[in-house]
């Protein structure tokens, strides 16, 4: 299977560039996809950012040469590409829980993460039902959350609001694209800009966030059953079962969902993949 072939390539190649600077377009590119596509496919296969994917087997490897080799802190850290003695040993003490002069002691515990390999799974025996959607530019306006990539689940803080923020939301909403909206705009680093929205043509009011969406086409599945775990699941197949097979990759834009539990819709932004 070629895609598999290739993100085994790309992941080969980042695990010999991890003392390195890694060219993520690049990467992106043995993958056989755009940079951003292979990002958030990569994030679904793997259930991690790629950002934290390469975090986590640097600072592996770190704790590797700090328990073995008679190297210096700051040496261990330029060589894992971190700036500062300092900025390494935050980070390494937030994976390991231990500081990286601790490590010579021989009852240090450390964590490990290994380089991640992808196999078959054999899948496909469920449907999917999608359409093409030719949709024109608008804007939303909404309440905005940048939400760190950091190896968790998605867990917005303002979902423990959320009916109080559809209720400032919904005024905005005038236009024949009706509904709350769930945007989100993922970053190169993983983080995620996360709105909880509308469309509208109406002026954005201080307390809101305002977010320009292009002219795009978008590939729109409905997902069916118990929610939120049929959101989950529509999400994961359409990146690991419906991308691989369709000739399109996914498009620099925003993905959202819109809907209720009655009827609720992925929007993925695509492109003819070249």
């Amino acid at each position: 299977m070629d895609l598999l072939k290739n993100m085994n390539a790309a992941v080969s190649y980042i695990e010999h560039n991890l003392d390195e600077e890694i060219d993520y377009a690049e990467v992106a590119r043995i993958a056989y996809f755009s940079e951003h596509h292979f990002r958030r496919m990569f994030s679904f296969i793997a259930g991690i950012s790629l950002t934290e994917y390469v975090r986590r087997r640097r600072l592996t490897l770190a704790a590797f040469d700090l328990k073995e080799r008679n190297v210096r802190v700051i040496d261990v850290a330029i060589k894992y590409g971190y700036k500062s003695p300092d900025s390494f040993s935050r980070a390494f003490q937030m994976l390991h829980d231990v500081t990286p002069s601790s490590v010579k002691n021989s009852d240090v515990p450390l964590k490990a993460y290994p380089m991640m390999t992808f196999q078959i799974a054999i899948k496909g025996d469920v449907e999917m039902n999608y359409r093409f959607v030719e949709k024109e530019a608008f804007t939303v306006v909404g309440k905005k959350e940048t939400v760190s990539s950091n190896g968790s689940e998605f867990n917005p803080e303002m979902w423990k609001n959320l009916e109080e923020i559809e209720d400032v939301v919904k005024p905005y909403d005038n236009t024949s694209f009706s509904g709350i909206l769930h945007v989100s705009l993922t970053k190169e680093n993983g983080d995620v800009d996360y709105y909880i929205a509308t469309a509208t043509s109406k002026p954005c009011p201080k307390e809101l966030e305002q977010l320009a969406i292009s002219s795009q086409t978008w590939a729109v599945f409905q997902a069916i059953g118990e929610m939120p775990d049929a959101l989950l699941t529509t999400w994961e197949r359409v990146y690991t079962e419906w991308f691989p097979i369709s000739g399109y990759e996914l498009a620099e834009a925003p993905e959202f969902v819109k809907g209720n539990d009655e009827k609720t819709e992925i929007w993925v932004p695509v492109v003819k993949k070249k």
